[in-house]
């Protein structure tokens, strides 16, 4: 039987070298990903409760969310959770938060939950009583971009309080 001029350049592939560059192949679209996507360090948690119809509070939960927080949402209301955590009725708003082992009440930047996780200070935690227009959560389209002044306040284990951070 004569061979073709096809037949005789083609010489075989060992075994061995067909294999490796097949899992070679297989693995290099995992050793791309991981040197491009480098796993992320999850930010604190915070546990939030709210009521189950209250927009504004899903609107803080995003601002949240798009500075790292990582977020778990009860929506039951919030009045048992701000008497739990001791935060005063006086500094009530329409959603409590937990975090690092603070209280959140109401609509508090997320830059000042940052702070406060950094600096640690001796507290309860952080409040925005009230509802300010202009405050994250406060400041989607309907209110046309107006901004009312707001004191963020470091609220004290004694029931006192001082302006942590003010907003112009």
């Amino acid at each position: 039987m004569a061979t073709t001029s096809i037949e005789r350049r083609m010489t075989p592939i060992p075994r061995r070298t067909l294999l490796a560059g097949t899992a070679g192949l297989l693995l290099a679209p995992a050793a791309l990903l991981a040197k491009t996507d480098p796993p992320t360090k999850p930010g604190p948690l915070v546990q939030v409760w709210k009521g189950p119809s209250c927009g504004c509070c899903v609107d803080w939960i995003k601002h949240l969310e798009a500075h790292g927080f990582r977020t778990q949402v009860q929506d039951t209301g919030n009045t048992d959770a701000r008497l739990r955590l001791g935060v005063e009725a006086r500094y009530g708003s329409c959603h409590t938060a937990l975090v690092g082992g603070y209280a959140i009440e109401g609509h508090v930047p997320a830059r000042e939950i940052q702070r406060l996780l950094k600096e640690r200070p001796p507290a309860v935690g952080l409040a925005v009583p009230a509802m300010p227009v202009g405050a994250p959560g406060m400041d989607g389209p309907s209110y046309e971009g107006r901004k009312d002044p707001y004191d963020v306040l470091l609220l004290a284990k004694d029931g006192s309080s001082r302006v942590f951070q003010t907003y112009r």
